[in-house]
């Protein structure tokens, strides 16, 4: 079983090794979430594209939001075998030869175009790192944002999830394992829960305020910066 990461580093390793295993079990169309707003994708990326997937070769085709954010990637990262392209590039649509896709940070914004790659994609693998598909102000809450729910966002399975809840709890799933949460007790994190699919909001608080019965919404710590709180998060995890 997977435990907690110490770090950013650590969570991309874990993230690997998860969609790689999740991969060996036959699925495809796989979600990498770590929940962290202020994080910076690049550098995460490269590391689960290079360390992870860059031996397919000119097989893999790595999609970025936009051609901006695509022609940063081929510089920063330098010559790769594989492709690299914005989502709506028109070099963007998918080969014959291609065997794996993995789009990287794609918005609501661009939710139709990840559709529609994803559908030419089939049975072959897609991965979605840090993908924010979900943002009600775009797709909507009616019943075309109900459709593109049932009809795509719905197939998507989460590999890897992380994401701290304040600097004392967090959510945590590393295929093949549970949903858990975990809850920092005396300077250590605990494994108080596992769930056999993600959690909502009323069962993460339930189980918080069961593992802490004087918890409550105006007893927790008020949350002034995500970034600051991680980085609590993984120095009590590193202690």
């Amino acid at each position: 079983m997977a435990n907690l990461p110490n770090d950013l580093n650590e969570a991309t390793i874990q993230a690997i090794a998860s969609t790689q295993a999740a991969l060996a079990d036959g699925q495809t169309r796989l979600q990498v979430e770590l929940k962290i707003p202020e994080i910076k994708i690049q550098p995460i990326a490269r590391q689960f594209i290079f360390d992870g997937f860059a031996d397919l070769g000119s097989r893999l085709r790595v999609f970025f939001p936009d051609a901006g954010s695509a022609a940063l990637a081929r510089r920063d990262w330098g010559e790769t075998l594989f492709a690299i392209r914005g989502i709506s590039d028109v070099q963007a649509a998918i080969q014959a030869e291609d065997s794996t896709f993995i789009f990287v940070e794609p918005s609501a914004v661009e939710v139709q175009e990840v559709e529609k790659l994803c559908n030419q994609a089939g049975d072959r693998p897609v991965i979605l790192l840090n993908p924010q598909l979900e943002d009600i102000s775009i797709i909507g809450i009616g019943y075309a944002g109900r459709q593109l729910r049932d009809r795509f966002l719905s197939t998507l399975q989460s590999c890897y999830y992380i994401r701290p809840i304040d600097d004392t709890a967090a959510v945590f799933r590393a295929y093949p394992d549970t949903w858990q949460a975990w809850l920092e007790t005396d300077g250590l994190y605990n494994k108080i829960a596992d769930f056999a699919e993600r959690p909502s909001a009323e069962a993460l608080d339930k189980v918080f305020i069961d593992a802490d019965p004087a918890s409550n919404a105006d007893s927790r710590p008020v949350k002034t910066s995500f970034l600051r709180d991680l980085q609590r998060f993984f120095n009590a995890l590193s202690r």
